[in-house]
């Protein structure tokens, strides 16, 4: 259970995922903590580069060479992924952890049929009969509002524009009805339109099939627009957590301050959009990265303390976490970041 009284059914713990290269070490993934509560949808947002995807890819221990996780606990409804073998594990992907990629042109196979890949998935999950698969395929098309689902049933991956692969994707990701859905930026490949149909399918997906969900962006419009609560990461580590009328009323650490001033804001009343706020520098080396907070060589608020010491998690009000040295003492909203 959470703080709040919730039921916890993922729990990340000291999570430390690691890349081997030969020019040293790259820490992707530093030592995050943070929960995913049933039925909620959590955005995991943060600039390209923080450690997002390789946080998916180490709860389903498909971390690709040369990464490892070295360290910590992924608690799934009670029982740590990290202690599974291998055999176990491949029952647990698809069924009852599941994950839509970014771009569905990777991760459908181009040999085969849509309806073909997706009834293979669900008879090797449940041991249900092809026509019982084929079926439930069928109907699981339509309610992710691919038209002509029959016949689309039978088409190839390159027969399919991109925003309907995308659905026939979140499809493969619901066959099962898995306890937990993970999305890594699935709207990230496709035209405005497309973006704002997918999200709309991913609010009914909620409300139709009560998943929980694990939305991984860049974008600070669509985290406002769909998730519940909100973890901020930056190169591999937690800035902030908080649900997500406070991340936007009230944020905590200047990482998050400076995500939501450069969200595009559209005034009518003016001839000429407002100039975006843009984050100075780029995201530090993760082999040989900043010492003390990561974020102080961008940060409008820094002082030396930030250069050397290491700023743990605290806890401002229930449920309310964000990891700034100075975030009691800083006047919010001040920052001259331009």
């Amino acid at each position: 259970m959470s703080a709040d009284g919730e039921r916890v059914i993922l729990q990340v713990d000291n999570l430390v995922t690691h890349f081997y290269t030969s020019s040293g070490v790259v820490r992707a993934v530093d030592g995050i903590t943070f929960d995913v509560r049933e039925g909620e949808v959590l955005g995991i947002v943060g600039e390209s580069g923080s450690g997002k995807s390789v946080t998916c890819l180490s709860i389903l221990r498909v971390v690709p060479r040369p990464g490892k996780t070295v360290n910590g606990k992924i608690l799934f409804r009670g029982d740590n992924l990290l202690e599974k073998s291998e055999q176990e594990m491949q029952t647990i992907r698809g069924k009852e952890i599941a994950m839509i990629f970014q771009n569905p042109a990777f991760s459908l196979d181009p040999i085969y049929t849509i309806g073909n890949q997706l009834v293979e998935i669900l008879r090797r999950h449940t041991g249900i009969s092809k026509d019982e698969a084929t079926e439930k395929v069928v109907k699981l098309l339509k309610a992710v509002r691919i038209s002509d689902a029959e016949r689309r049933f039978n088409q190839f991956p390159f027969e399919m524009s991109g925003g309907m692969k995308q659905r026939a994707v979140i499809a493969r990701g619901l066959l099962c009805n898995p306890g937990l859905l993970m999305a890594d930026e699935p709207t990230t490949n496709v035209d405005a339109t497309t973006q704002a149909q997918l999200l709309d399918l991913m609010k009914d997906v909620k409300k139709e099939f009560g998943t929980t969900i694990m939305f991984i962006t860049h974008d600070m419009g669509v985290v406002a627009q769909l998730t519940n609560r909100v973890v901020v990461l930056y190169a591999g580590q937690i800035c902030e957590i908080a649900d997500t009328k406070t991340i936007f009323a009230n944020p905590r650490h200047p990482y998050t301050e400076a995500l939501i001033s450069a969200v595009p804001h559209f005034d009518p009343d003016l001839a000429r959009p407002k100039k975006l706020k843009v984050i100075p520098g780029d995201l530090p080396n993760l082999i040989s990265p900043p010492t003390g907070c990561r974020f102080h060589p961008r940060c409008p608020y820094a002082q030396s303390i930030c250069r050397v010491q290491v700023p743990e998690p605290t806890e401002l009000e229930p449920g309310h976490v964000s990891s700034c040295l100075r975030v009691k003492e800083i006047e919010w909203g001040s920052s001259k970041v331009e």
